[in-house]
C-alpha cells in the first residue's frame, strides 16, 4: 500500500503502519527514517540518512536501517565502492522472504540510485550453486539529469 503511495502525501498514520505491519516499535527515529526514504522516491547511503537526520547519532540510525532490512521494510543495494545504499522493498516482503530481484539503476553524473521494480533481474541457473540473492545495476545518466542538457 505505502509503496504505490510514496508520490502522494504520505501521512503519519501511513508510517506507523508500515511500522506495526512490520512487527516494529513505533519510534521518532523509525518514522523520521520511514519519512526520509518516501519523500526522497529513490535509494539512499547511510551517508546522506546521518547528514539530514543530524539529530541521531550514527549507532541509533544504522540500528534502525539494520531492523528494516531484517524485518523487509528496506533492501541493501550494494555498490562498487563497497558500501552500499538501501530502497523501499516491496510490499511482499517479509522478515521472512525479501522479494526484491529487480533491476537498480545508478546515475553517473548525481550518483542517486533508483529502484526500477518493474524490471526483474533474469534468472540465472548455476549447476550446483545456490543462488539466495542476486542484483543488477546498470549505469548511465538518470532522467533528470539528461533533461538538465
Amino acid at each position: 500500500m505505502l509503496h504505490k503511495l510514496y508520490i502522494y502525501e504520505v501521512k503519519y498514520s501511513d508510517y506507523k503502519h508500515v511500522l506495526k505491519k512490520h512487527n516494529l516499535r513505533v519510534t521518532d527515529c523509525r518514522i523520521d527514517v520511514l519519512e526520509r526514504f518516501y519523500s526522497k522516491k529513490h535509494a539512499l547511503s547511510m551517508k546522506v540518512i546521518e547528514t539530514e537526520l543530524e539529530g541521531y547519532d550514527r549507532v541509533t540510525l544504522y540500528r534502525t536501517i539494520n531492523s528494516f532490512i531484517d524485518k523487509g521494510v528496506l533492501h541493501r543495494i550494494p555498490d562498487e565502492s563497497g558500501s552500499a545504499s538501501y530502497g523501499i522493498c516491496a510490499e511482499t516482503c517479509t522478515a521472512e522472504k525479501h522479494s526484491h530481484n529487480h533491476v537498480h539503476f545508478k546515475c553517473s553524473r548525481c550518483g542517486q540510485i533508483d529502484c526500477l521494480s518493474s524490471y526483474s533481474v533474469p534468472v540465472v541457473d548455476l549447476p550446483g550453486y545456490e543462488i539466495s540473492d542476486s542484483n543488477l545495476i546498470i549505469n548511465g545518466v538518470c532522467k533528470s539529469c539528461n533533461h538538465a542538457n
